[in-house]
């Protein structure tokens, strides 16, 4: 991920910003009572078709065909950019639902004919297309992620509401902003945060190094998406997500989902798989994260 990439990362002030006022109310309405269990927080990847986890994280030999069964066997999200790309077919959704475990979670990228169109692709009958196909993930669609291109600027809020006022309120949506008008302006971030709270559509906050802007907190709908960036594991990638950890604990939203990006993807499974883990010996939250592979199981002699 090369938006917000920065050159030194010692001039770089890893902080979260103060806490949005607005969270405190918002989050009296979303946070999960003691009746109610433990936040679920689901961690993944950008991609499945890595050949460089054949080895360490999918089994010796997997075929490229076995890419996502098997990472579904390691991690239970996945921020899908295929679909940002094309809508998919009906039979290769199924494919996508069949391929994963019960608990696993898609979180599809809206495909940039309509993320990056002026009318957001709804005269052509374009969005309504690609909300049918999200159809046949069923109970395994996550969270559908609009990324608005770096040029969509805080002016063009009213455009953004009408498309939002279009969108199906049963499927969780989460947008992110990128443009620096948008965080410059504390009136046009209030507004935008506020659309996004009165339909209870998740604020995507990004972690980059080079942006600290982006990073902007806000808790908008019961649930929130982090596209955490990290930088090659250098300690800071760890201190940084278990800050995140603290967060999440705090805000105790009903569902999370936490994408770990690191350089190429490669070591975006080490990142994950140490998140899940400080998740897990803290005990406030349902998660999981991959684990290495350790080879077939030996053959007993008796």
């Amino acid at each position: 991920m090369k938006f917000g990439k920065a050159d030194d990362l010692n001039k770089v002030t890893f902080e979260f910003p103060v806490e949005p006022l607005a969270n405190a109310p918002r989050l009296d309405r979303y946070e999960l009572g003691t009746e109610q269990g433990k936040p679920h927080i689901y961690i993944g990847a950008t991609g499945w078709s890595m050949k460089e986890w054949v080895g360490k994280w999918y089994p010796d030999k997997t075929r490229s065909t076995e890419y996502l069964r098997e990472y579904g066997k390691q991690f239970n999200t996945i921020e899908l950019n295929t679909t940002h790309y094309r809508i998919p077919t009906p039979g290769l959704t199924k494919t996508w639902y069949d391929s994963v475990p019960d608990d696993f979670r898609f979180c599809p990228k809206v495909p940039q004919t309509i993320s990056h169109s002026n009318d957001f692709g709804m005269p052509a009958g374009t969005l309504q297309q690609f909300i049918g196909s999200m159809d046949g993930l069923r109970e395994k669609l996550g969270c559908i992620f609009l990324q608005l291109p770096p040029y969509f600027g805080a002016d063009r809020l009213k455009l953004l509401k009408i498309f939002l006022d279009r969108w199906p309120t049963v499927l969780p949506l989460a947008v992110e902003v990128r443009h620096e008008s948008w965080f410059s302006d504390p009136f046009a971030t209030e507004a935008l945060m506020d659309a996004l709270a009165a339909r209870q559509i998740t604020a995507v906050i990004t972690d980059v190094a080079g942006r600290r802007d982006v990073l902007h907190n806000y808790v908008t709908a019961p649930r929130t998406m982090i596209r955490f960036v990290g930088n090659g594991l250098p300690e800071s990638d760890f201190t940084r997500m278990a800050a995140w950890s603290d967060k999440l604990k705090e805000w105790n939203l009903p569902e999370v989902y936490f994408f770990p990006h690191e350089p190429d993807n490669i070591l975006s499974p080490d990142a994950s798989a140490w998140f899940a883990r400080h998740l897990q010996a803290d005990g406030f939250a349902t998660t999981r994260g991959p684990k290495v592979w350790e080879g077939p199981p030996q053959m007993s002699l008796f």
